[in-house]
This record gives C-alpha cells, sequence and structure tokens, in this order.
C-alpha cells in the first residue's frame, strides 16, 4: 500500500498524495474507515473494492475524479456524499454497495445531481441516471437509466417514468427482490444485457418496443412473456437460458429468431404469429416443449421453418373472427 498505513482500522493517505493509487486497498477486511487528505484529486481504480467492513467515507471536495471500481463490494457502507468537485465517476464505481440506504450530491456540483432526494446520481445535463441502489425513485425528470445503473441491486420496488426513452445496456442485469417490471411506453428498444441474470419474473413490453437486443434477457427468472406486434427485430439469444420460462407468446412478425429462447429448460408452451420470416435454433434444448401454437393455415409456413423434431408440437389455432363493424 504505497504512499497508505494502517492504523487502529483507519486507512490513512499520506498527506500531500495527490491519488490514491489503483488497488491501494483491495480486498482489505481490516480497514472500517479512511481519512483522505485534501490534496487527492483522484481515487484510483478499485482503490477500496472489496473492503467490506468499510463504513465510513469522507471524500473531500478536492476530489475530482472517482475510478471504475473505486468501491465495489464496500457492503459496509451506508451513505456517501459525492462533493462538488467532482467531475467524472467512471463506471461501476460503487457496483456491489449494498448496504447503501443514502447517496448525495452536493449542491454546486456542475456534473453530478441528486435532485428530488432521489438516492440517486444523475448526470445532470444529459438527465441520465448514472448509479442506482435499493432505495433510489428515479425523478420525472430523467430521460435515460444509464449503463450498469442498478446492476447487482437488491430492489424491492422501482418505477420507471414515462420521462425515460433510454434504458442502457446492462442497467438492471443481477438485480435481485424485483419481481416485475413496467416498462414505459416512451421506450423504443430493449437494450442488449439489460435484464441479464435479473430476478424479475415479469416484464411488461409496451407496443411502443420495436426491437429486444441480444442477451436482453438472457439468464433472467422470467416465467412468461409476450412478445407485441410492435417488435419487429429480437437479437441473439435474448431470451436463452431462462430456465423458469414456461410460456411465450410471440404477436409480432419479427425478421428472424436465433438461438432466441434456447436452453429455456422449463419451456412449455409458445405461441407464434403470423411471418416470422427465420428460425434457427431458437428453441434448440427445450426439452419440456409441448405445444408450438400457430395461426390458422399456417401449419406449412412454419413446419418449413422450424426443424423436423419440432413439427409434431405444431398446433393449429382457430382462426380469428373478424369483429362486426
Amino acid at each position: 500500500m504505497e504512499n497508505n498505513e494502517m492504523k487502529d482500522g483507519v486507512g490513512i493517505i499520506e498527506k500531500g498524495a495527490k491519488a490514491i493509487k489503483k488497488e491501494a486497498f483491495l480486498n482489505n477486511k481490516d480497514i472500517t474507515s479512511i481519512v483522505i487528505p485534501d490534496s487527492v484529486t483522484e481515487i484510483g481504480e478499485s482503490a477500496f473494492a472489496g473492503c467490506s467492513n468499510l463504513t465510513s467515507v469522507i471524500i473531500p471536495d478536492s476530489v475530482t475524479k472517482i475510478g471504475w471500481r473505486a468501491f465495489k463490494g464496500c457492503t459496509g457502507l451506508t451513505s456517501i456524499t459525492i462533493p462538488d468537485s467532482v467531475t467524472s465517476i467512471q463506471d461501476d464505481a460503487f457496483f456491489g454497495c449494498t448496504g447503501l440506504t443514502s447517496i448525495v450530491v452536493e449542491e454546486g456540483n456542475k456534473k453530478y445531481d441528486s435532485r428530488n432526494n432521489c438516492n440517486a446520481i444523475i448526470e445532470t445535463v444529459k438527465n441520465r441516471l448514472v448509479i442506482g441502489f435499493s432505495a433510489s425513485v428515479i425523478p420525472t425528470s430523467v430521460t435515460e437509466i444509464g449503463y450498469r445503473a442498478f446492476a447487482g441491486c437488491n430492489l424491492t420496488s422501482i418505477t420507471i417514468p414515462a420521462s425515460v426513452t433510454e434504458i442502457g445496456d446492462y442497467a438492471f442485469s443481477g438485480c435481485t427482490g424485483q419481481t416485475s417490471i413496467v416498462i414505459p411506453e416512451s421506450v423504443t428498444t430493449i437494450k442488449s444485457g439489460t435484464f441479464y441474470r435479473c430476478q424479475v419474473t415479469s416484464v411488461a413490453i409496451p407496443n411502443s418496443v420495436t426491437e429486444i437486443e441480444g442477451d436482453a434477457f438472457i439468464y433472467s427468472g422470467l416465467t412468461s412473456i409476450t412478445i407485441p406486434e410492435s417488435v419487429k427485430n429480437i437479437g441473439y439469444q435474448a431470451f436463452s437460458s431462462c430456465e423458469g420460462l414456461k410460456s411465450v407468446s410471440i404477436l409480432a412478425p419479427v425478421n428472424k429468431l436465433i438461438n432466441t429462447f434456447s436452453s429455456c429448460q422449463g419451456l412449455e408452451t409458445v405461441t407464434l404469429g403470423a411471418g416470422i420470416k427465420k428460425i434457427d435454433d431458437a428453441f434448440y434444448d427445450c426439452p419440456a416443449l409441448k405445444v408450438i401454437n400457430v395461426p390458422a393455415k399456417k401449419v406449412d409456413y412454419y413446419k418449413s421453418r422450424l426443424p423436423q423434431e419440432l413439427h409434431d408440437k405444431i398446433v393449429e389455432l382457430p382462426p380469428v373472427k373478424k369483429a362486426k363493424k
């Protein structure tokens, strides 16, 4: 620990130091608090990562940069104040800080804010929420949820307001606690890994969504999913390895299904809409699959696209009656 020392559980940074070096206290289980002198301008990558007994940190207003994974896995931290001097908070700076109940950005910070006591860090100009926690409330002024913003959080309740138009890659990856999420109709794309390994069992996809990118729900806790007619593209392995997924309804005439539901071990029932153009290993390694419902007069159409071993599972649905004028 160059330029650093420990005394009675307190990490002490050498006076005059300009930076806390990369991995300075990495995985140190003895440190409970840290004294950072006001000469420090940068907290380096993984500087305190894995310091699970660290309970107290005061970041001085000399600090301008908090590095990648700087406080990752500091489960003992319950509150953090970001001074007005900070202009850069890198990805996963507070990832896995599951004990956090309060985060505040000091007024006067020109890059970030925690408006409306939201318990989150928001990039002010872009209205992008970049770091959230279990206690966060997404303000109605936020238009974007950033990359990995809620990754690894134990969410018990989260509401995505209608102001949000973009949800970033892996935004809710690894989340636990939450059983359902409603995506607002302002969102048009569900991005790569958004719900990767998220334990959510139900996600409502609105008619505004036109694309679901690859790996969007891979390894998630979904038990059923309905893909609306608005969706035109579904990426590679978007729902792969969702072992609890039992039923799927694809109402949209999507361009292709490539390994889309592969290794969904519990998948029993699939309902396909008309006009899905290409199907390639979409239901590979789905041993529980019993029924593939297809529209009236579309049996031959789907037999030409599904592998022969699935042909006996195809069930033709009755024609849809047109509503009387």
